[in-house]
């Protein structure tokens, strides 16, 4: 939307508001808080290549399996070997593919990685360190530099402090003091960051959607609700849907300009 020119058609706003269910918050709760806090995503994917052949006579190929194996292992040194430990950093490979066959080593693999961080230089330093692993994985076995691309990428959400007091504050009036929390960081991301980036106070909270009982249920049995991507997630509409509409509504009228003599 800022892309296509949203700002030069309408103009720029004041504030930026935006809600997000989750997932272990009980209905008819918010939290928030201000400063950092959803994560940098970035999306890599990496075409790991060897030289394909008989299973019988691996000494005659160049196996990208276990290449790419060993770059999964090596990519995990990364978060724990050489980012600061007080610095957020995750990466996930959430996908290898390779082979076709039980007896045939394939000419190549593909893996599917997320990496999330807080802050430009660390977002920089865990894309560049995955390209160097890669290459190095590859050059161990003297296959060919494997190709690693970068997509979908989204910097992180930083709530404006001012904006988040203030809303807040606004929330606890409206709901009750126990029914407004400050939220943990989240390695989640949101590309609503970009509004933040632009200039404009914003905000994202985020609204309970799940019905207490449900929630006690799971504690009970020992297990973390599901989460937001979950085949098993589904919000609880009463509770949800109403306090949602609600601080909305609330934020933006309390936002909004008063004209002199109006109510």
């Amino acid at each position: 939307m800022i892309k296509a020119g949203l700002f030069e058609k309408f103009g720029k706003p004041n504030f930026a508001l935006a809600l997000h269910c989750h997932a272990a918050l009980a209905s008819g709760s918010i939290s928030l808080r201000g400063g950092f806090a959803m994560a940098n995503v970035d999306s890599v994917d990496i075409e790991v290549y060897g030289r394909g052949g008989h299973g019988a006579y691996p000494h005659t190929t160049i196996d990208p399996i276990v290449l790419a194996a060993k770059l999964v292992l090596d990519i995990q040194t990364i978060v724990s070997r050489e980012m600061d430990p007080i610095d957020p950093a995750v990466i996930t490979v959430g996908s290898i593919h390779g082979g076709t066959k039980h007896n045939i080593i394939p000419d190549n693999c593909h893996l599917q990685l997320t990496v999330r961080s807080y802050g430009d230089e660390d977002r920089k330093q865990l894309i560049d360190a995955i390209r160097r692993k890669a290459k190095a994985a590859a050059m161990s076995v003297n296959a060919k530099e494997p190709l690693v691309t970068v997509s979908e990428g989204t910097p992180a959400l930083s709530n404006d402090p001012e904006l988040s007091d203030r809303v807040f504050k606004l929330f606890e009036q409206k709901f009750g003091e126990g029914k407004v929390t400050e939220s943990e960081l989240s390695m989640g991301g949101e590309d609503f960051s970009h509004f933040g980036r632009s200039g404009i106070p914003s905000l994202m909270y985020s609204l309970g959607v799940v019905d207490q009982n449900r929630l006690d249920r799971y504690q009970k049995l020992g297990t973390p609700p599901p989460s937001l991507h979950s085949p098993l997630f589904h919000p609880d509409i009463e509770g949800s849907l109403t306090t949602g509409v609600l601080s909305l509504a609330t934020a933006v009228l309390d936002l909004m300009p008063r004209q002199s003599g109006q109510n």
